[in-house]
């Protein structure tokens, strides 16, 4: 454990980056790996654990703690514990929660190239996306510490000898669900505004990547965060399950796939009627029209399938060209495709790791081929890159066809599809045509045809110019079954209150 420990920050000490990298703390040498419940590390209950694969080679990092039902009980008693009315975390001021989660920003800046490196060792992204996330993650937490003590209710004129008041409360008892393609920025997406609410929390990290989650639980400690606030616990899907059966659980929030969401908000119903948030998956359109600057709108659709190894849900991977500039298009596409960098994510020339698991690679390989098979023309990449780890060459389709699987499924790999299209009318239509509704983008230069097509689109974010551009300050979520509810920005707060309005009948004087 603590040889792993050493190699991570002996990639940290070879960055040398032009910006000011915060060195890792003086003594973070230890590889946290159990369950984490009222700021304590315990031992699963069932005694198993888990191993966790580093992705670029495929050899185990360490064992972790495997939390199972009966660990994710504990957690949630603990977390109620901590919410119960008059406790030292209800009781506590507003603007207290608040310097709380500034202190654990504050604590993850310092070992903020130390999480960075942990991430990539577990995930496999390059190290110069894991510290963008690792910066996200902080701005993020920083963005809702801000908002503690400014969400607040009203008072209303009603009719009658009335005073009418609503206050905001937390909603309570949290469970909360990560992925593995951005476990750093996804766990500070859910924890902070539940947090900055005054809610309670239990996180369960995906089990590909429980690394950097389990840090910032001793962190969390660190930081002065009361016992049972922020529990975190490693596990299978079955531990997931768990959380969302628990009856003492008020709400679940999940980011990842559709299949595994619905089952979700089938299981909430079926017990308390929890609150629900889910992020889910995406096939998302990206428009080119032919009056764009084609270099810019290039190197753009390239980053909005290829980032972090084309896991990531809002990739634009339908990516819709406009006939006029078709075949220039895949030209550049394919010569932008082969000058991409896949390697060691730890060297910082890398553009592009490996996948996440095994399972993940086949997976992808196995949709290529199906995408050949189905006739759409493979014109770069479509095999294993390496014979070490689970890389993938990029991939690039051109003459793709709106029923080709490769442009109904969400691939969630480095494969992008490039497809021909006419005139706006067909566009908005063909766009639109998918269960999804996560993401979209246009390029143009016209302001009236992407004000046009922009109104059409049925998705949760309309990129215009560029693509991917994610900041805390702006709502993040989809339309059909991407899923419902909100994260990040004020919009991202709402999820995690419940409205309560107060009537109080005003004493009137005596006849």
């Amino acid at each position: 454990m603590l040889r792993v420990v050493k190699n991570v920050l002996n990639h940290v000490q070879k960055c040398n980056y032009s910006l000011a990298v915060p060195k890792p703390h003086q003594n973070p040498n230890v590889l946290y790996s159990g369950i984490f419940i009222n700021n304590e590390w315990h031992k699963s209950k069932s005694g198993k654990t888990f191993q966790t694969i580093n992705p670029s080679t495929g050899q185990v990092i360490t064992e972790i703690q495997q939390g199972s039902k009966e660990d994710i009980n504990l957690a949630v008693d603990a977390a109620n514990e901590a919410f119960k009315f008059g406790s030292e975390w209800r009781t506590m001021d507003a603007s207290e929660r608040g310097r709380l989660l500034y202190k654990l920003a504050d604590l993850m800046e310092r070992d903020g190239a130390y999480l960075a490196s942990l991430e990539t060792l577990d995930n496999g992204k390059p190290f110069t996306q894991a510290w963008s996330d690792v910066v996200g993650s902080i701005n993020g937490i920083r963005y809702m510490a801000g908002w503690a003590d400014k969400v607040h209710g009203k008072t209303i004129p009603m009719n009658g000898k009335y005073l009418a008041q609503t206050r905001l409360e937390p909603v309570g008892v949290c469970g909360q669900i990560i992925p593995w393609n951005f476990p750093l920025l996804m766990l500070s997406w859910k924890i902070g505004p539940a947090l900055s609410m005054g809610n309670t929390v239990i996180l369960k990290p995906a089990e590909q990547t429980p690394l950097t989650a389990l840090y910032i639980a001793e962190l969390s400690k660190e930081a002065g965060f009361p016992p049972g606030v922020l529990n975190i616990v490693p596990g299978f899907g079955d531990a997931g399950q768990a959380l969302v059966e628990n009856p003492k659980v008020d709400k679940i929030a999940f980011t990842g796939s559709t299949e595994v969401g619905k089952h979700i908000q089938s299981l909430s119903g079926k017990y308390n009627l929890k609150r629900t948030t889910l992020e889910l998956g995406g096939k998302s359109p990206n428009i080119i029209l032919a009056d764009v600057d084609i270099e810019r709108a290039v190197e753009y659709s390239h980053h909005g399938v290829f980032y972090n190894s084309g896991q990531v849900c809002c990739a634009g991977t339908r990516t819709f060209i406009e006939d006029k500039i078709y075949d220039e298009f895949v030209e550049r596409s394919v010569e932008r495709a082969k000058k991409r960098i896949v390697g060691d994510p730890f060297d910082l020339k890398t553009e592009q790791g490996p996948q996440v698991n095994e399972e993940q690679l086949e997976k992808v390989l196995g949709l290529i081929k199906e995408g050949v098979k189905q006739g759409a023309k493979l014109v770069h990449g479509g095999k294993r890159h390496g014979d070490t780890g689970y890389f993938i060459q990029p991939t690039v389709f051109a003459d793709v066809e709106d029923h080709h699987i490769i442009a109904k499924e969400e691939i969630f790999g480095p494969v992008q599809q490039l497809i021909r299209f006419k005139d706006m009318d067909e566009i908005i239509e063909r766009a639109n045509n998918t269960n999804y509704g996560l993401a979209s983008a246009i390029f143009s230069n016209d302001i009236n045809k992407i004000n046009y097509i922009s109104q059409g689109l049925r998705a949760g974010v309309v990129w215009v110019n560029c693509y991917n551009v994610l900041e805390v300050q702006t709502p993040f979520g989809g339309y059909k079954e991407s899923g419902f509810g909100r994260e990040m920005g004020e919009y991202g707060l709402q999820q995690y209150t419940e409205v309560k309005c107060i009537i109080t009948a005003v004493p009137q004087k005596n006849s």
